[in-house]
């Protein structure tokens, strides 16, 4: 790749609401030489074992979790979370149901806790059949102790009867993330009531929006003899709005997804107060009607029990609402570039800074670009000569980012601009990378054959 000088942005995590200067930086050319030393951690080639974007290293680093989906058969069809020690290669199986079918209830999508020996992840509704199969909206959040292996508990509490409940929600949560501090888990959602909604009028009302769950409040709903309703351990409360129909030019948006927490616990306010908050991707309308896909921000309140404009748990005819105290701001305005939009998981730095996300630049080709959750410019922080193809992730301590291009896995640090190809081209690229806690091993997935069978998707670390 050519080296090209680029005026650079320096956000440090410390100086939150300061531009500090500009600097020339030289964008040093993508290194090609001692490429990192590849380990196959998984070795049964006859299963999956899907990371899935997710948080998979244990706090101690020792261990990581996924799911075993087959690419046909997706969550609903899988029946079982296990977890492989990096130094052993053994397998202990967390979360198994044994008589799980093609329709469900079917499980995924795990992440371990930051602070916790514990793990959280789709669970499909345990009523599952042929006619009521898993579904976006028919999930919830279970949470696995390691040393309980085969105990779920219910994370979030489902109420689909009216009149709702307070601190329950109504359908599907789905890839669940701990906060850093352990005390929050957050998510994309689809409600049942508005899929409801949108079969008897013909008109759209299940929209993706997001949630979030706090820790040590459980909400005690009647359990229904369907098994539709159930109890849960952690409050939960939708924190953005969406709308069927945005107006054109405005900020609403139809739907929101690709969220992630920014910063440990979150990032500095104007106060210097750390705001708790989760940064993600939202569909606006543009002035002549088109979509387009930007980057948004949240802000959460400690407290989620307040009620804000409207009902908490929602009505017959509406979403629930967010709670007081939530903010939502539009971060970025690509619909007047050349080529706009913006996508992938908006990923932030640790000391929430900076948000990383994907999106074209004026040559057409996917880079990395980075804005601070105050707003602002958005600065590019890739000059490839062909498309970023995501897994973008941060390092815990560090202003270094890892992603995917190029069928490789690329380190880059953000100060100086200079990039590092860490893992020799295949034609089966890395994909899912995540960074242990310590910064010192990045764990990703590829997929591997042997002797002409199917290719199945296999754990790979590499040492920093």
């Amino acid at each position: 790749m050519d080296s090209k000088k680029k005026l650079m942005n320096l956000n440090l995590e410390s100086k939150p609401m300061l531009l500090l200067f500009m600097t020339p930086l030289l964008f040093s050319a993508c290194g090609q030489d001692n490429y990192k030393m590849e380990k196959q951690i998984t070795q049964d080639l006859s299963y999956n074992h899907d990371l899935d974007n997710n948080d998979n290293f244990s706090p101690d680093d020792e261990w990581l979790v996924y799911d075993t989906r087959t690419e046909k058969g997706g969550i609903g069809a899988n029946g079982k979370i296990e977890k492989i020690n990096l130094k052993t290669g053994e397998k202990v199986v967390l979360y198994e149901l044994k008589q799980n079918k093609a329709y469900g209830p079917g499980v995924g999508a795990v992440s371990y806790s930051h602070t916790n020996n514990e793990v959280v992840f789709i669970h499909g509704l345990l009523n599952c059949t042929l006619d009521k199969p898993y579904e976006q909206w028919r999930r919830t959040g279970v949470i696995i102790k390691d040393d309980q292996p085969g105990q779920p508990i219910f994370m979030d509490a489902r109420d689909i009867s009216f009149p709702f409940t307070v601190g329950a929600l109504r359908g599907g949560t789905h890839r669940h993330e701990f906060s850093g501090d352990g005390k929050w888990i957050g998510y994309t959602y689809n409600d049942a009531i508005m899929k409801k909604l949108e079969d008897s009028t013909g008109l759209t009302h299940n929209l993706r929006t997001i949630g979030v769950s706090k820790k040590d409040h459980p909400v005690t709903v009647a359990e229904s003899q369907d098994g539709e309703n159930f109890s849960g351990e952690w409050f939960s409360a939708l924190v953005v709005k969406v709308v069927p129909n945005p107006v054109p030019g405005s900020d609403e948006i139809s739907r929101a997804a690709g969220d992630s927490w920014v910063g440990h616990s979150g990032y500095l306010n104007s106060d210097g107060a750390t705001q708790r908050a989760r940064a993600f991707i939202g569909s606006a309308i543009g002035k002549n009607g088109e979509q387009v896909d930007e980057v948004y921000i949240v802000d959460i309140p400690e407290d989620i029990t307040i009620p804000g404009e409207a009902a908490l748990e929602g009505t017959e005819t509406n979403l629930p609402a967010p709670p007081k105290g939530t903010r939502q701001r539009r971060l970025t305005y690509t619909a007047n570039n050349k080529y706009p939009g913006c996508e992938g998981i908006v990923r932030s730095s640790f000391g929430g800074s900076m948000l990383a996300y994907i999106a074209k630049d004026d040559h057409n080709i996917k880079q990395i670009f980075t804005i601070s959750p105050w707003g602002g410019e958005a600065i590019q922080r890739t000059f490839h000569d062909s498309d970023v193809q995501g897994g973008i992730r941060w390092h815990p301590k560090e202003h270094r980012l890892v992603y995917v291009w190029q069928n490789s896995l690329v380190g880059l640090k953000i100060e100086d601009g200079k990039s590092t190809i860490l893992t020799k081209p295949s034609q089966n690229p890395p994909k899912n990378p995540v960074w242990s806690h310590d910064g010192n091993k990045i764990a990703y997935n590829r997929m591997v054959s042997k002797n002409g069978n199917t290719p199945t998707m296999q754990i790979f670390v590499i040492k920093m």
